[in-house]
């Protein structure tokens, strides 16, 4: 316990404070957004253990996250899950009534937990680089982000009641960072290298791609749930 003594230890943990500061961002956009059709006690419960687990599987992940990160396709696999999650919430943006009881709670935790999961897939290198392999040092880092992301989320959840368009601004959010994510892979680094324009373009389209397909799926549902009343 010696090393609580020295200032490596404090500069590394403030550190990972700030890399967590900056990171929890969009993390708070997707725990808001997967929790903003729960009643009000239900989205704390979601927000509360959603943050939970998904520090806990940030943490866990960090340990491994240099080696995860070598493998080829991983992070397309990530970026393509990134973008599925985003149409999802989207999607969802104009359903009418609350999501029942125990099943809607599971539900948006785990969406929380996914979505946290695949978008720390790039960031996690940063605080285990920070941490230097202390155990203490990364578990700690990463604790202290847990209130960081609750109260951010929970303020972003206030935001949505009073302006609708942030929805659609945090899934166009996840589609940048599925841009992002996806030309940072292994198995490509050397082609989007040679094309520099693509790390532009890529988020761009990630972001329109989520926003265009989300809505066409809730123009869609409008439409079959108007040809159900006119049938009735």
């Amino acid at each position: 316990m010696d090393y609580l003594s020295t200032s490596e230890f404090w500069i590394a943990l403030a550190q990972i404070m700030l890399i967590n500061i900056v990171l929890s961002g969009d993390n708070a956009v997707v725990i808001a957004l997967a929790s903003r059709s729960l009643p009000p006690q239900q989205q704390k419960k979601a927000i509360l253990f959603g943050s939970l687990g998904a520090i806990g599987l940030r943490i866990v992940l960090t340990f491994f996250a240099v080696y995860l990160l070598s493998w080829p396709y991983l992070k397309l696999v990530g970026a393509v899950l990134l973008l599925w999650i985003g149409v999802g919430l989207l999607k969802n943006e104009d359903e009418e009534g609350e999501l029942e009881g125990h099943s809607g709670l599971a539900a948006a935790i785990k969406t929380i937990i996914i979505a946290d999961l695949v978008m720390s897939l790039d960031n996690v290198i940063g605080v285990a680089a920070a941490a230097k392999g202390n155990v203490v040092l990364l578990v700690v880092g990463l604790a202290v982000s847990i209130p960081l992301i609750v109260y951010g989320s929970t303020l972003i959840l206030k935001l949505m009641g009073r302006f609708p368009v942030i929805i659609t601004l945090g899934a166009a959010l996840l589609g940048w960072v599925a841009g992002e994510m996806a030309l940072t892979d292994p198995a490509i680094t050397d082609w989007s290298a040679a094309h520099p324009s693509l790390h532009q373009i890529a988020p761009v389209l990630g972001a329109v791609l989520v926003v265009a397909t989300g809505k066409w799926f809730t123009a869609r549902t409008r439409a079959a749930q108007a040809r159900v009343k006119l049938s009735s």
